[in-house]
């Protein structure tokens, strides 16, 4: 501890503890050991809640830069509900860096001290998958979780909407929305092999929950005029049901190749498509499949020299293409009406690529590793802004179309807003 905190009596030197521990520009800069043998002295409000802050991640602060350190910081901050200090924090300058790139606009806390946890206590475990919705005029944050819950979320304030949705009896690893009749409806899948739909309105589960076949639930789409819920499996199918009925549509597609890992749907030329990955060992092919006839269109989208680790669909110049990644080269996109590869292979990176989504007219991909969030210009290849950065590892991400993310990490959601 220095000299001046060493000097005058009980008093004064409580309120120069408490002085440092309030001043993010100290938490940020200084020397991580420094900084732990205060905690304990704290003693005002502010200054504890400053020490529980800075605890949650202190085994992260020693080994980092104070850019990363000022990120970890301003996330923890918000997970206590501390909006306030966390955007402090994030204004703190770092020499030789540039300012932050990510504001927390909220966290969820439900592995912190509920001595200190100001709001959004909850008790969810990790969480596995994200989709985004409109319910009410509010937009809407779903995530699923190991709990074997789905929860709503007010995207602008991060309270939580209503109850948890029960139902799954194993954790839910796959949420979808759609629009059904005109209400807003949550499709969910779990580990316990079935698929539920829900009214986000009401909060009820529609209907007897579907158990398609040994799988998951992937996404959902417009097919025949259909509202449908895609699953796909083990047994090397990929089954729609119509969300309105519950029922079955069409025969299964049947991809001989191996059980599907991954997949997305687009509309192609007024047709509903599947954009698949499956096969066994380092398959290294993506193929596409029309759902209404159930036929595959063309032959398969390969050039990668790795595993393929993400697939997703969007529309670049105006042309639906396909978006693939691979753990051994850059991000290739296709034209899903020639098959052809658009352009070169422009992002370079050894992470998952998670979502793509337009903001401001732009593509944008956004792609992950264990603790760090990246969001990359399809157009230029180039990385926008600084990575974010977690204390735990990244399972789901969502991009809002106003260019926020919404991040599962851990057992804790956060959305984050470019500065």
């Amino acid at each position: 501890m220095s000299d001046d905190l060493r000097s005058g009596g009980p008093r004064a030197k409580r309120t120069r503890v408490d002085d440092r521990l309030t001043d993010p520009g100290f938490l940020v800069h200084a020397d991580p050991g420094q900084v732990t043998a205060l905690l304990d002295a704290a003693s005002g409000p502010a200054a504890r809640l400053a020490a529980a802050v800075y605890r949650t991640s202190a085994h992260l602060h020693r080994d980092t830069t104070a850019g990363v350190r000022r990120q970890l910081l301003a996330l923890d901050a918000a997970r206590y509900g501390d909006r306030e200090l966390s955007a402090r924090i994030s204004a703190v300058a770092v020499q030789d860096e540039p300012a932050a790139g990510w504001g927390v606009e909220w966290a969820t806390g439900s592995l912190l001290d509920s001595r200190f946890r100001h709001t959004l206590a909850s008790d969810f475990r990790k969480v596995s998958a994200l989709a985004t919705t409109v319910v009410d005029g509010r937009v809407c944050v779903l995530t699923g979780a190991a709990d074997d819950t789905v929860r709503v979320w007010d995207l602008a304030t991060g309270e939580p909407v209503g109850r948890p949705l029960i139902g799954h009896v194993y954790p839910v690893c796959a949420v979808a929305t759609a629009v059904v009749d005109g209400r807003v409806r949550a499709v969910t899948g779990g580990a316990d092999e079935t698929v539920r739909v829900w009214d986000l309105t009401s909060r009820q589960q529609i209907g007897d929950p579907l158990i398609p076949h040994t799988g998951w639930l992937q996404a959902t789409a417009v097919v025949d005029g259909r509202v449908c819920a895609i699953t796909h499996g083990l047994d090397k199918t990929v089954r729609m049901w119509d969300l309105a009925t519950g029922e079955e549509v069409g025969d299964p597609l049947i991809d001989d190749t191996g059980w599907v890992r991954l997949m997305a749907t687009a509309v192609v030329d007024g047709r509903p498509c599947a954009v698949i990955h499956s096969g066994y060992g380092d398959d290294e092919t993506v193929r596409v499949w029309e759902l209404t006839t159930g036929q595959r269109i063309g032959g398969p989208l390969t050039s990668h020299t790795g595993r393929v680790c993400g697939v997703t669909t969007g529309v670049v110049d105006g042309r639906a293409c396909a978006i693939t990644s691979s753990d051994a080269d850059p991000v290739r996109v296709w034209d899903l009406a020639t098959g052809e590869q658009v352009g070169d292979s422009l992002i370079s990176h050894a992470d998952w690529m998670r979502v793509a989504a337009v903001v401001d007219g732009r593509v944008r991909i956004v792609t992950s590793d264990d603790k760090r969030v990246r969001v990359w210009d399809l157009a230029t290849g180039e990385q926008i802004g600084p990575e974010a950065v977690f204390p735990l590892p990244v399972h789901a991400v969502a991009m809002v179309p106003d260019g926020r993310l919404v991040v599962g990490f851990g057992h804790e959601v956060a959305v984050l807003a470019r500065r």
